[in-house]
């Protein structure tokens, strides 16, 4: 554990340092776009955060190799080379359209060619125990493993809107995954491929942990198409590299957990983003349009419309995001299982009545409102139809009080 959290914390220093630079450089010669018409911030922001990000991710990387425990990780490292390859070609795709702003088949062409490098050097969905069968093999296997790829990342990109949201959500999700295969190596023989699980799991919560200062409201750095599409593809490749490794024959009744949590886990860490992307498709493709075209309806817009402000936003985001991870990792970790079904269910109530408080609010003033601007009517209403009772404090002059006496003079010595 301490080595991991060794390889995160030095992916988070050069991260920020890096981020600084970045920043700094990008002031210096303008390199950020004019705001858009869907954009939450009010002032230009530089978005190359995901070059600092990337490099964190390199020297991280690097340090492990080094590393004599992280050994079997790099016994072979043709899958190293195709994921750090992969978050290359991502990166640039990235950097070129946060400057440029390219097209949306141009980025999902660069995206799918990533995906494929990593699927052919063999992080792969190899097995999905669904429904007690076996699902993934050969061409199958590659299909469905670029297909998890590109919707991870455009799920993570998508959810890149406010200040903060992707850097943090992906701290939470991917501390819990880095858990959980952690704690999966110790109950199963060590392999490569959990080892690499933990490994991005541990350098991705380094990343965001050390971008987060300068992405938080207000942002000074914004981490770009670059930095979210990186994200999305080590999340992708972290939970591949555990998904469908456990093949449900070799195990037995007492051991399935460990067959399902990969697949249920993934969901549950990803599950806003994937919720975002899911509606964002369907309402864009009823209305017409591209799925990939930009609109002002995802959830974050959504959650500022009903009166949360930005950071209240954010971190409900975070909130929703811990429960559904977490929860679900108790499912692992703790026995019996209704404790962690009641723990979930509890956390779910509570984001819940978070969520919706602004509504309840806004009704409450809009009561009161529409009391208020009823009552005032009624006493004008009354006033008009008993003037008496209007005029009974007024003092007539035949009515007017006697005067008072006069005080005594003092008395001449």
């Amino acid at each position: 554990m301490r080595l991991f959290l060794l390889v995160a914390a030095i992916a988070a220093v050069v991260t920020f340092v890096l981020a600084i630079v970045v920043y700094k450089l990008s002031l210096k010669y303008k390199l950020y776009p004019q705001i858009r018409e869907r954009d939450v911030h009010t002032r230009p922001t530089p978005r190359l955060g995901g070059v600092a990000m990337f490099v964190g991710v390199l020297v991280a990387f690097a340090v492990a190799s080094q590393i004599p425990f992280f050994r079997l990780v790099f016994a072979n490292p043709l899958p190293i080379y195709a994921i750090l390859g992969a978050a290359l070609l991502i990166v640039l795709i990235g950097v070129a359209d946060d400057i440029w702003d390219l097209d949306w088949m141009t980025k999902l062409a660069g995206q799918f060619i990533a995906a494929g490098l990593v699927a052919w050097q063999g992080v792969q969905i190899l097995s999905l125990p669904i429904g007690g069968r076996t699902v993934g093999s050969g061409v199958m296997s590659v299909v469905i493993t670029i297909l998890a790829i590109v919707l991870t990342m455009n799920a993570i990109n998508f959810i890149d809107g406010l200040d903060g949201l992707v850097a943090g959500v992906a701290l939470i999700a991917n501390g819990a995954f880095f858990l959980y295969s952690y704690l999966l190596v110790q109950d199963t023989s060590p392999s490569n491929y959990f080892n690499l699980a933990s490994l991005i799991a541990a350098v991705l919560v380094g990343v965001c942990a050390g971008f987060l200062p300068l992405n938080w409201h207000p942002a000074k750095l914004f981490m770009g198409d670059a930095g979210a599409l990186l994200v999305g593809l080590l999340m992708a490749t972290s939970a591949i590299a555990v998904t469908g490794q456990v093949d449900p024959a070799q195990l037995d009744r007492a051991e399935l957990l460990p067959a399902f949590i990969p697949i249920l886990l993934p969901f549950a860490v990803l599950l806003i983003p994937l919720l975002d992307f899911g509606l964002a498709v369907i309402r864009r493709v009823r209305a017409g349009k591209s799925p990939f075209s930009a609109d002002r309806q995802h959830l974050h817009h959504r959650l500022l419309d009903m009166g949360h402000s930005h950071l209240h936003a954010v971190l409900i985001f975070y909130a929703w995001t811990a429960v559904a991870s977490l929860g679900f990792l108790l499912f692992y970790i703790v026995q019996p299982a209704w404790i962690a079904a009641a723990v979930l269910a509890l956390g779910f109530i509570i984001c819940t009545v978070l969520t919706l408080a602004p509504l309840s609010r806004r009704k409450s003033r809009e009561a009161q409102a529409q009391s208020s601007s009823v009552d005032a009517p009624e006493a004008q209403e009354r006033a008009t139809l008993d003037p008496l009772d209007a005029a009974s404090d007024i003092v007539l002059p035949d009515e007017a009080p006697e005067p008072l006496p006069e005080p005594a003079r003092p008395r001449e010595k």
